[in-house]
C-alpha cells in the first residue's frame, strides 16, 4: 500500500462557524446572498454529480476532453514530481493527469474541506498506484495554504472552473495566494469556463430535468438541518440569469410570496418580499485575455492555453514570474 497521510488545518468546528457567519452577513444585507460552498453536503454533492452528466451541462465533459487530449503535453511541460490539487473532491478526473505524470510523479497532495472525500479518493488511488505517496490536507484553500515538504517541480491544479465562483476581488486574493506556493520551476494548471452564447450558458444552469433547481434549493435543506431554519423549498423558485456586463451566470432563489425565514439558533428572522431574490452562486466566464491579465496581476505568466474542440472550456498553464 502507498504511504497515506492526512493533515487537518481546518478546525473541527470551522464549518458550523462559517455557516453562521455567512448567514448573519449574507441574509441581513441587500441584496441577500450566500456563498455556493453551502450547496455541497452529501445530498448536494450527489446532485452535482448528476448535473455533470446532464446533456446541457458541458463544462465537465469539455474539461475531461482537454485532459485526455493534453495530459501528456502538460506532463512534458511541467515535469512535476509533486501534484497539488485544490478542491480535489473525489479526484476522479485528476487520474488522467496523474497517469500522464507517472512514473516521475512521486507525491500527490489533494486539498479539500471534506475529510471523507479525501479518504475515499485516497483509498481508490492506493489500490491502483501503490507507489504514489499521498498527503491529503483538510483545508480551505481560499484562506491561504501551507504545503507539506515534497519534491519539486510542483504542479498546482485548480480544475473544474471553480475560479469562476469567486468574485473578482476574491479571485485576485486567491491567485496571489497561489503565487506564494510556487517556487521556480513550479506551475499552476487552472480550468476556466469560457464566454459563449447566452442560451447555452443559461441552459447549463437551468436544465430541463430540474436537477440544478434541486441543487440550488438544497442550500435551504442545509440551513434547516444545521441552523434549524424553517425555510420551505416550495416557497422559492430557481433562477439562472446571464449578466452580459460582468460576464457571469448568477443562480438565485426567488421568493414565490412574502415570507419570513426564522433561524432560532441565531435568534434571527429574515423577511423576504414577494419576488425578492437570494443570490446563491456566481459563475464567471472568461476570455483568454482576462485569464492572462489576472494571472499577470498575481505575478504569474500564461505559458500554455488549451481548449476543447468546440472552444467551450480552457485549461491554462502558468508559471511564476
Amino acid at each position: 500500500m502507498s504511504p497515506f497521510l492526512i493533515t487537518r488545518t481546518l478546525p473541527e468546528d470551522a464549518t458550523g462557524a462559517d455557516l453562521r457567519a455567512d448567514v448573519l452577513h449574507g441574509l441581513t444585507r441587500t441584496p441577500k446572498e450566500l456563498p455556493p460552498k453551502w450547496f455541497y453536503d452529501a445530498r448536494g454533492s450527489e446532485l452535482f454529480e448528476e448535473i455533470t452528466r446532464l446533456p446541457e451541462y458541458y463544462p465537465t465533459r469539455a474539461e475531461r476532453e482537454i485532459l485526455l487530449a493534453r495530459a501528456g503535453e502538460i506532463a512534458a511541460a511541467t515535469g512535476a514530481r509533486t501534484l497539488v490539487e485544490l478542491g480535489s473532491g473525489s479526484s476522479e478526473k485528476t487520474r488522467h493527469l496523474i497517469d500522464a505524470l507517472l512514473p516521475g510523479l512521486e507525491d500527490y497532495v489533494p486539498v479539500d474541506v471534506s475529510e471523507s472525500a479525501l479518504r475515499g479518493a485516497a483509498e481508490s488511488l492506493e489500490k491502483d498506484l501503490p507507489e504514489l505517496r499521498i498527503h491529503a490536507l483538510v483545508a480551505d484553500f481560499t484562506r491561504g495554504l501551507a504545503l507539506p515538504g515534497t519534491p519539486g517541480p510542483r504542479l498546482v491544479a485548480f480544475l473544474g472552473g471553480t475560479l469562476g465562483n469567486l468574485l473578482p476581488e476574491e479571485r485576485a486574493t486567491f491567485l496571489r495566494s497561489v503565487r506564494t506556493l510556487l517556487a521556480p520551476g513550479d506551475a499552476l494548471l487552472m480550468g476556466t469556463d469560457l464566454v459563449k452564447d447566452e442560451a447555452t450558458l443559461v441552459a447549463a444552469y437551468d436544465d430541463a430535468a430540474g436537477v440544478t433547481a434541486a441543487f440550488n434549493k438544497n442550500v435551504l435543506s442545509v440551513l434547516a438541518r444545521e441552523l434549524g431554519a424553517d425555510a420551505d423549498p416550495d416557497d422559492f423558485e430557481h433562477v439562472a440569469v446571464w449578466d452580459p456586463e460582468r460576464e457571469w451566470i448568477e443562480m438565485r432563489l426567488r421568493a414565490r410570496h412574502a415570507l419570513t425565514v426564522k433561524f432560532p439558533e441565531l435568534d434571527l428572522a429574515v423577511p423576504f418580499e414577494a419576488g425578492e431574490e437570494l443570490r446563491t452562486e456566481v459563475s464567471a466566464k472568461f476570455r483568454r485575455e482576462r485569464v492572462r491579465d489576472e494571472l499577470a496581476e498575481a505575478g504569474m505568466e500564461l505559458a500554455h492555453w488549451w481548449t476543447d474542440e468546440q472552444g467551450r472550456f480552457a485549461l491554462s498553464l502558468a508559471t511564476a514570474v
